[in-house]
């Protein structure tokens, strides 16, 4: 119930949410130097990676971006000193899940992906775009074929009509 008590003392400033079309990583090169990345989620360009929590048994996570967004909120809680608004940026998000086959430099193999299943609680979700460690580049497994070989999409939002079954992830 603390959790309840908690939403119930934020306030979205003019009830908004705002939608952008671009999201920029700067990130660090292999020879430092300094590069960016440019998301858009309407192109092919929307695809990232952050890393994995320390439990986990590969060490990034890799998503879709379908959305780009801040909001502006309030914190009511009795502790807080002023009533500003702050910014609160995210990023909406589907998860893609490594594939458990040998995979990495000593097996001279591409890790690969596939969407975690809609039918699962956490196949979508929110990013912190400060997490994000820049773009990647997924190629399709072509062989594996299509989600949906039809071309018809289960989600508009999501617009899984084009997805393959199958990603390698491109190093």
């Amino acid at each position: 119930m603390e959790h309840l008590s908690t939403l119930n003392q934020v306030i979205f400033k003019g009830g908004r949410i705002y939608r952008y079309q671009l999201f920029r990583i700067n990130y660090t090169t292999y020879d430092v130097r300094c590069a960016q990345d440019t998301i858009n989620p309407c192109t092919d360009h929307h695809d990232i990676m952050l890393l994995a929590p320390s439990d986990s048994a590969h060490p990034f996570l890799y998503a879709r971006v379908l959305g780009i967004f801040h909001m502006n909120i309030i914190y009511t809680s009795s502790d807080l000193k002023d009533y500003l608004p702050r910014c609160l940026e995210f990023l909406w998000v589907c998860w893609f899940e490594v594939v458990d086959v040998p995979a990495g430099w000593e097996h001279a193999v591409l890790d690969s992906l596939r969407f975690v299943l809609m039918s699962h609680d956490d196949a979508y979700g929110f990013a912190d775009p400060a997490h994000v460690l820049r773009g990647c580049h997924l190629i399709p497994a072509f062989t594996s074929g299509r989600v949906h070989p039809d071309g018809v999409s289960v989600s508009q939002n999501a617009r899984d009509g084009a997805d393959w079954k199958f990603y390698y992830v491109n190093r």
